[in-house]
């Protein structure tokens, strides 16, 4: 037998993290997946899969993840079913995630702004020698 899933999408709110009453942490978030076709309308559809992470990898994702951020996340299909409120059973199908990989840098957007307000500024991953200029550099400035 075989329950393996892997989805690759954005969130779409912030996680919300939990406490067990033993003290055991579990995060809980929505990931948007596209689909690979379009509908009859050319648009793209996306799937909207509710995923649950438990103990420390819950706290990374609650800690560094938000609404928007692109993740991967690795786990199996849970189904499980309770009485309502009203008395009615409640059937839930979700991701229970063994591992969540954040796809792209925490602060992506907000080096995009910084950029911005700071043009002349250059980032470490720039290549400052790409117009083949000499930089000025102080005998103080270098590390060794």
């Amino acid at each position: 037998m075989m329950n393996r899933v892997i989805l690759v999408g954005r969130l779409t709110k912030d996680p919300e993290l939990r406490y067990t009453p033993s003290g055991v942490p579990c995060a809980t978030f929505t990931l948007a997946v596209n689909r690979t076709f379009t509908n009859q309308q050319g648009e793209r559809e996306a799937d909207f899969i509710n995923c649950v992470v438990w103990r420390k990898a819950g706290e990374n994702a609650a800690n560094y993840l938000k609404k928007g951020s692109l993740a991967g996340v690795d786990g199996r299909i849970s189904t499980r079913n309770y009485e309502g409120q009203d008395g009615k059973r409640v059937y839930v199908t979700e991701v229970v995630a063994e591992s969540v990989q954040f796809l792209e840098p925490r602060n992506q957007s907000s080096n995009q702004q910084q950029r911005q307000n700071n043009p002349g500024q250059t980032r470490v991953d720039e290549d400052p020698f790409k117009d083949g200029q000499p930089i000025d550099i102080n005998d103080e400035d270098l590390p060794f």
